[in-house]
């Protein structure tokens, strides 16, 4: 290179990332519904990657602390994994996330039975779910937003009232992605999304989380019996197992023979979060990477999953998911409030408005 090409191109404006969102055909559901898959970036090069199928996070690429990307949501390379039975990778959860308990509840004196999908309760909205549903999904270009809308008939897996949900997920140049949930109904029922990513701050694929560690910032948790359906009693977890209000690893008391608190071989409860508005309801820090990410809502509770049912699961790039290879931070309403009237309601009805946000933020240490 000659002194003068050599001057040119240290002088050469270096180009600049920008914030996108972009739509793909993401192929077809079995009826014959297109799928599209939509990708969200922002300045600083972090990648979101949603299918307006379920309403997926399909994959999420965040740095570690030298610069390196990696896919920190375990899931499928494709539409088709998703249209089977999976572990609800990255889905967005409804109309009621977490257990109903018995399958059933009264609302304003009247008893409605839901589907029974686990056991003789309620699990996660039903057998035909929001997760298998295709959301009409709208470009927010300006705002770096996918919008996505369904509208839930009325008995819809037995729950009552006609209800028009909008979802939308925003990522912001301060590398969080933001998630805004809506809904509003024609009669009275009950409400309670969520997402259910599992996450991996090492990388999908790159095997458990027991050294992740966890702050979760709650004194107390719903009790629980034998099929994790709240007994109504609000307990307090300080020096036990799931006392995480001090950073503490993930697999440091993860086999505690402490029950009730770990039926299901891991954690799978939730936790009461203290104070009102946008909270913080955990922060976890994977080590070796330098991964932080932090999750913030204003739901009164946040479920602490770690994948304690996930066996032989081909993912991405061919990658098998065992058990504790992802963690879940589901924040909601708390499980079977609509029969748990000491509960935070879970009760919508015409002329409101469900809302609530939940915000996952990614740093490095």
């Amino acid at each position: 290179m000659t002194f003068r090409a050599l001057l040119t191109a240290l002088f050469l404006p270096i180009p600049c990332l920008q914030a996108t969102v972009t739509a793909e055909s993401w192929g077809k559901t079995a009826t014959g519904e297109k799928v599209q898959l939509l990708t969200l970036k922002n300045a600083q090069g972090m990648e979101a990657r949603i299918t307006n199928y379920g309403g997926i996070i399909v994959s999420l690429k965040t740095p570690d602390r030298s610069g390196k990307m990696a896919d920190v949501v375990l899931g499928f390379d494709s539409l088709d994994p998703y249209l089977g039975k999976h572990p609800h990778f990255g889905c967005l959860t409804g109309r009621y996330a977490n257990r109903i308990g018995g399958a059933t509840f009264s609302l304003d004196g009247v008893e409605y039975q839901v589907t029974a999908n686990s056991g003789k309760n309620h699990i996660h909205g039903g057998l035909d779910n929001f997760a298998k549903k295709v959301w009409q999904a709208n470009i927010q270009t300006e705002a770096n937003a996918v919008q996505m809308k369904y509208t839930s008939a009325d008995g819809e897996e037995g729950f009552p009232g006609m209800l028009d949900c909008i979802v939308t997920y925003r990522l912001t140049e301060a590398n969080e992605l933001r998630i805004d949930y809506q809904a509003t109904t024609d009669k009275p029922t009950v409400v309670n999304l969520t997402n259910h990513s599992y996450f991996n701050l090492a990388g999908e694929g790159s095997g458990d989380v027991l050294d992740h560690e966890i702050l979760i910032p709650a004194e107390q948790f719903t009790a629980t019996d034998d099929s994790l359906i709240p007994t109504g009693e609000i307990e307090n977890l300080q020096g036990t197992a799931m006392d995480f209000t001090e950073p503490q690893k993930i697999g440091a008391r993860i086999d505690a023979a402490f029950k009730p608190l770990l039926q299901g071989k891991g954690y799978d409860h939730n936790f009461v979060l203290k104070g009102q508005g946008l909270k913080l309801a955990a922060r976890v820090k994977d080590p070796s990477s330098g991964r932080v990410m932090e999750v913030t809502t204003t739901e009164p509770g946040v479920q602490f999953y770690t994948a304690n049912h996930l066996k032989g699961v081909i993912g991405k790039s061919g990658h098998v998911y065992e058990k504790r290879h992802g963690f879940c931070l589901e924040t909601q309403k708390y499980p079977d409030s609509p029969n748990k009237p000491q509960f935070p309601s879970a009760a919508l009805r015409p002329g409101e408005t469900y809302q609530h946000t939940t915000i996952f933020t990614f740093s490095t240490e």
